[in-house]
């Protein structure tokens, strides 16, 4: 029921309880081999209907322009262009383990000049470029913008971001990247959120598999973060995997509040303990008002009308009672807070003093 008070508070307060929970290994960890390689290139986008950028503001655009229709077998002439449907943008893309040549994958376009907005528009030829600088796939197609901009003379509107979109499926792979599995090799698996006792958990599983499976214990931990997998005789690498990706464990994590001041998001985890604290919660108001009276001379005196100054001053102190915060577990801890009446922005102060003075017993991570 506590939890329930807390997600009802005013300001938008999330509170989660994150349990010991059983997962697979493919969720909790990555292969080393396997991993992502990022993607950049520099392209122009065409076909914009008034909202590219203004090439005397950015120049860049104009040379790269000139410099494709060269390449084209177009001759222009310097100074003569005032276009305003081309745009200059910065294409990225993810390029993942084990992709083939001839394989397409997303890109994201973000523009690089002073353009309004993508919509509409049409990404050219654009090569992209790993860390290396070789190229490793070419970048073409239509761009998908999710925001929209509408503007007068007078007032804009806009929505999302128009300056950035999404091409799916627009870059070809021309360059393969291999993974560096092999049949007598080891595994490296890294898990996302490292962690000493969910290490000794998968290698724990994973011996215990192969025992029974293959006759021996190929797993060991290296750190909170790695964990070796030696690949058995007799098995390719895919198998092998495939076999040990599905197995259950029981996964753990540290105690940890995360505050979000920003928004007033707060995430408690389950293991988050408080020794016993008084808290006092309270806000001193103070309202002044002033209502100056008019006062009327007597008749027929020398006086004159005046004006008299009256200042009314109220003082509200609310919330000012001492109570007893005692967080041997999670509903305990969030009903001694709903039963200080605070909003999210309050528990967020409360909990930084608690941990100032000693008694939160997790780790406190403000964003």
């Amino acid at each position: 029921m506590g939890l329930r008070l807390l997600a009802l508070m005013v300001g938008m307060m999330l509170t989660v309880a994150i349990a010991q929970s059983q997962s697979r290994i493919k969720d909790i960890v990555s292969l080393q081999s396997s991993r992502d390689n990022q993607l950049i290139g520099y392209g122009l986008v065409v076909g914009l209907a008034g909202t590219g950028d203004s090439l005397r503001n950015a120049p860049f655009t104009e040379t790269s322009m000139r410099s494709m229709l060269d390449t084209l077998g177009i001759a222009t002439e310097s100074g003569s262009a005032r276009l305003n449907n081309i745009a200059a943008v910065i294409v990225t893309a993810n390029l993942p383990a084990f992709v083939r040549h001839g394989s397409r994958i997303d890109i994201d376009v973000s523009s690089l000049g002073d353009a309004s907005s993508l919509s509409g528009g049409r990404l050219v030829m654009t090569p992209l470029r790993g860390a290396d600088g070789e190229i490793y796939a070419v970048a073409q197609g239509a761009v998908s913008v999710a925001g929209f901009l509408a503007e007068g003379d007078a007032a804009s509107i806009s929505q999302g971001t128009p300056t950035s979109g999404r091409i799916v499926n627009g870059a070809i792979v021309e360059r393969e990247l291999h993974g560096q599995m092999s049949e007598d090799s080891e595994l490296t698996l890294q898990l996302r959120n490292p962690d000493f006792t969910t290490a000794i958990a998968i290698t724990d599983e994973i011996n215990g598999f192969a025992s029974a499976q293959y006759g021996m214990r190929p797993a060991r931990e290296i750190d909170s973060r790695t964990v070796i997998v030696k690949i058995p005789n007799g098995i390719t690498s895919a198998r092998f995997i495939a076999s040990i990706e599905s197995l259950v464990i029981k996964t753990d994590s540290p105690a940890r509040v995360i505050l979000d001041a920003d928004t007033g998001t707060v995430v408690i985890g389950q293991d988050v303990r408080v020794s016993p604290v008084a808290v006092s919660h309270g806000a001193l108001t103070v309202k002044i008002s002033e209502a100056p009276t008019i006062v009327q001379p007597q008749p027929f005196s020398d006086g004159v009308t005046a004006e008299e100054p009256f200042t009314n001053i109220e003082v509200n102190d609310e919330g000012t009672a001492l109570g007893i915060v005692n967080g041997a577990s999670l509903q305990s801890l969030v009903e001694g807070l709903n039963r200080l009446g605070v909003g999210p922005r309050e528990t967020i102060a409360i909990l930084q003093t608690i941990k100032n003075a000693g008694a939160l017993q997790a780790d406190l991570v403000v964003q």
